[in-house]
């Protein structure tokens, strides 16, 4: 990375102005690779909440991975989305190399897409600063063994995939309430079952396998792919946004007077927490 170049404030351009919408997109898709983990499906689908409260947990893990990147990891409101995820993760046993693993797919999944679907690919320094940025997320985050490169993610994240990938019915439990939610955003309920095979197009054989998901038909994949080719051709033509597309702004249904970092998640907040509201909507 460049001297000058803040890795921060780099992520910040790519995930809000430069990439907006494939890097969301991303996002939601890497979620799917962390479900093909039995032990980390299994612990989702014991806390209920992610079947129950689906559109809420999706929502809340949203905010609070945009709150540090949104406002800067030493921030106040970005220390507090932290200290919320650690007291989260901290009722629970989790073993470092899964929070390793979930953590790497935040870094290789935006890269990846951008690679196959977007206007244009991350460049070096931006691999750099992107790769930094979740480094740090992760030393406060209290994950250890955090590689260092690039490249020792991209390892240790297709090591980790072929040891742990295999199917379990809390993978596909958890996995087919999120994907009719995600498909729900863009469908009405009648037509979510028909947007299932464009989704599963998206996914590669060994998450399908692990996920139990039904292989979308090689037509299907071919034409989504297709559409997505052009799209990136088109996109590369156009005026560039100018202007952040805050995650942290929207209106949700789950909070339509604004929420509190502190209340985001399952489990009671700290008492001693500042329990800050963003009242601050999108029109």
């Amino acid at each position: 990375m460049a001297p000058d170049m803040d890795y921060e404030e780099t992520a910040y351009q790519l995930a809000f102005i430069e990439f907006a919408w494939d890097i969301e997109r991303a996002l939601e898709f890497a979620l799917f690779r962390t479900y093909a983990v039995p032990a980390i499906s299994g612990l989702l689908a014991r806390t209920g909440k992610f079947t129950t409260q689906t559109r809420k947990r999706y929502y809340d893990t949203e905010l609070l991975l945009s709150e540090p990147l949104e406002h800067g990891l030493s921030s106040e409101r970005g220390q507090q989305a932290i200290d919320r995820i650690n007291a989260i993760h901290g009722r629970f046993k989790i073993a470092n190399e899964d929070m390793l693993y979930v953590l790497s797919t935040f870094v290789l999944e935006p890269i990846r897409w951008m690679a196959r679907f977007g206007r244009r690919s991350f460049s070096p320094d931006e691999i750099l600063a992107w790769t930094d940025y979740y480094r740090a997320v992760g030393h406060k985050m209290g994950i250890t063994e955090i590689p260092k490169e690039f490249q020792a993610f991209e390892a240790m994240n297709l090591s980790y995939e072929a040891e742990h990938f295999r199917y379990a019915d809390s993978n596909r439990q958890i996995g087919d309430t999120t994907l009719d939610l995600l498909l729900g955003f863009y469908l009405p309920r009648s037509l979510v079952s028909l947007g299932r095979p464009v989704a599963l197009s998206f996914m590669d054989p060994a998450l399908l396998s692990a996920m139990g998901f039904a292989s979308p038909s090689p037509i299907v994949r071919q034409l989504v792919i297709s559409a997505m080719r052009i799209r990136s051709a088109v996109l590369r033509v156009m005026p560039r946004r100018k202007r952040p597309r805050l995650i942290t702004k929207r209106k949700r249904p789950t909070y339509p007077g604004g929420y509190i970092i502190a209340e985001l998640g399952s489990g009671p907040p700290p008492k001693d927490e500042n329990r800050t509201c963003n009242p601050s909507f999108e029109g």
